[in-house]
């Protein structure tokens, strides 16, 4: 007896959902910052990861004086990726953990050495193009965990080139910053990425000449050694 067979458009499962709905769909379905997978914002895995890098720490040449929780690569980088490009907000809390976790480590006591939080803001292009400002979240969050104000001390005043895709020599001009007054002294100032740390560098400037004297700097992650060709690793302090 011959057998029949179906035809093709019979023996596969139809998605009937308008294109609408699957777009919606794909919207809304929460991923894993760190590599993609349908579930968390950020999957037990990755979380495993980053908390092992946390606890190792980044590789030799972040720049001197800054606190920093991991080395920009791997898992960390596509994390620190999908928060500034890919509205991957719902991990700020984890990774400020960290950075908070790494600040207290090296020493530093909140309401005694730092009063007060505060963040290198980026362009007010790149914050009206992302609809928030990466630096201003985390900074937020590493305050919330440290049981202290969040100040913004800090206004962009440069052109905005991103420091993205730039070289060593061109980084180093970094952006510009001018300061507010206020009545804190002594501040934890954050950023989400440093690499020659020229953007902290300019920010602890403005810092200073709105007469905050007593600053000590920190980021989530550090470039690879191998932007800074040092071959020494730095010990966070004060700056």
């Amino acid at each position: 007896m011959s057998s029949i067979i179906a035809p093709a458009s019979l023996s596969k499962p139809v998605d009937k959902r308008s294109s609408v709905a699957r777009l919606l769909d794909a919207v809304f379905t929460t991923r894993c910052a760190g590599c993609d997978a349908i579930g968390a914002p950020l999957c037990h895995t990755c979380r495993f990861i980053l908390l092992e890098a946390s606890r190792i720490g980044p590789s030799a040449g972040t720049p001197d004086g800054v606190i920093t929780a991991v080395s920009m690569t791997g898992s960390a980088r596509r994390v620190i990726h999908g928060l500034k490009y890919r509205n991957r907000r719902a991990v700020v809390e984890h990774v400020a953990g960290m950075l908070a976790a790494r600040v207290l480590a090296a020493g530093i006591a909140p309401h005694s050495d730092v009063t007060a939080v505060t963040w290198a803001p980026t362009h007010p292009d790149r914050r009206r193009s992302r609809g928030y400002d990466q630096a201003e979240l985390l900074a937020r969050g590493v305050a919330r965990c440290l049981g202290l104000p969040v100040v913004r001390l800090l206004e962009r005043v440069d052109n905005g080139a991103p420091q993205t895709g730039r070289s060593r020599d061109e980084r180093l001009g970094g952006p510009a910053f001018t300061g507010r007054r206020s009545r804190h002294r002594a501040v934890l100032l954050i950023d989400d990425v440093v690499t020659t740390g020229s953007t902290l560098a300019a920010a602890r400037g403005a810092l200073r000449t709105a007469g905050v004297s007593n600053i000590v700097s920190a980021a989530v992650a550090a470039t690879p050694a191998r932007a800074h060709r040092s071959g020494t690793r730095s010990i966070p302090t004060a700056a």
